[in-house]
């Protein structure tokens, strides 16, 4: 594991800031209906466990996740130019307008979404983790789960086949306490969800805090260790979302009002990242300032390449639906 440095804290602090700022702009966008849909999923409140579990991989390393997808993609380094596009359904988004907020992908970085399915990326994981064992390669796939997934039947059985045939996976649990609007308490008979690995013989390497990016970072970098010499690994990171399931869940704020005070200011990982960085180097604030102002209007500028660009035209409508046909 690399040794941390100055610029991989400022990267970090970039990257978590950078998400924040774009998740607060498309709260206000699905608002102005510029950004439309039955849900928009926020990935504010989590965006250390994000930045931490992906800055641990290398570029020929595989993510995915589920539907709260944003702040991965950014993590992994896609263009938030391309995101903001195709939150607004534009040709010029990452999946081509088709896709929308729950469907963001980028081949380039390894990227595989953002699935809309609880737990239906999971198989997936497992499907794209058998092609480096079967050619020989020690790449490894990194699985984003929800908490409110880890009930679900593919949950089950992708974590189990991933040990059968010892893949390289790294599942991640993302435990922000709520499965929509259920406790994790009320709805999973073992609340500490990373104990789950004993049932399939797994690797469990326990709970983290996921609101810091360091610890999250460094427990995953094991984990990332772990899987390409070994097989599947499970951890759970403890984080907290600061909107509701989706954002018109508006009764969220209200329900746990006094829950979401105590982590947005004491917990939040944008405040934690910001102290550690100015204990450890004299002179840092200037540069955190320059940050944020940078991060502000590379969001800005995505918005008004979103608002700026084409609408998906009928042909791109009917392309990519079979491999090699002719669509005219």
């Amino acid at each position: 594991m690399p040794k941390l440095t100055q610029e991989m804290l400022l990267e970090w602090y970039r990257q978590i800031v950078l998400i924040r700022d774009f998740e607060t702009e498309c709260d206000v966008l699905y608002q102005e209906k510029k950004i439309t849909g039955v849900y928009l999923h926020l990935y504010s409140g989590h965006e250390a466990t994000g930045v931490g579990a992906v800055a641990a991989l290398r570029p020929d390393d595989h993510v995915i996740t589920a539907y709260r997808d944003h702040g991965i993609a950014i993590a992994r380094g896609v263009d938030p130019k391309p995101i903001m596009a195709e939150m607004m359904g534009k040709r010029t988004g990452v999946s081509g307008g088709k896709g929308g907020s729950m469907h963001l992908a980028s081949r380039e970085h390894n990227f595989w979404g953002g699935y809309a399915i609880v737990a239906g990326h999971l198989p997936l994981a497992v499907g794209i983790a058998m092609e480096p064992r079967y050619h020989g390669k020690d790449s490894v796939v990194l699985s984003f789960i929800g908490d409110g997934a880890t009930n679900n039947g593919y949950f089950h059985e992708a974590l189990n086949l991933s040990q059968v045939w010892d893949l390289p996976v790294v599942w991640v649990i993302e435990n922000n306490f709520v499965g929509m609007g259920t406790r994790v308490e009320d709805a999973s008979g073992q609340p500490e969800l990373h104990k789950r690995a004993i049932a399939y013989g797994m690797k469990d390497m326990g709970r983290i805090d996921g609101q810091n990016v360091v610890e999250v970072y460094e427990k995953v970098s094991e984990a990332v260790e772990y899987a390409r010499k070994t097989g599947p690994v499970l951890l759970e990171s403890l984080t907290y979302r600061y909107k509701g399931h989706g954002v018109s869940d508006r009764s969220y704020d209200k329900r746990l009002a006094d829950e979401l005070k105590e982590w947005t200011e004491n917990k939040d990982p944008i405040n934690i990242l910001r102290e550690t960085i100015l204990s450890k180097y004299k002179g840092a604030a200037s540069k955190l300032e320059k940050i944020e102002e940078q991060a502000r209007k590379d969001v800005a500028e995505s918005v008004e390449f979103a608002l700026n660009s084409a609408d998906p035209t009928y042909e791109d409508l009917i392309s990519n639906i079979y491999v090699g046909a002719d669509n005219g």
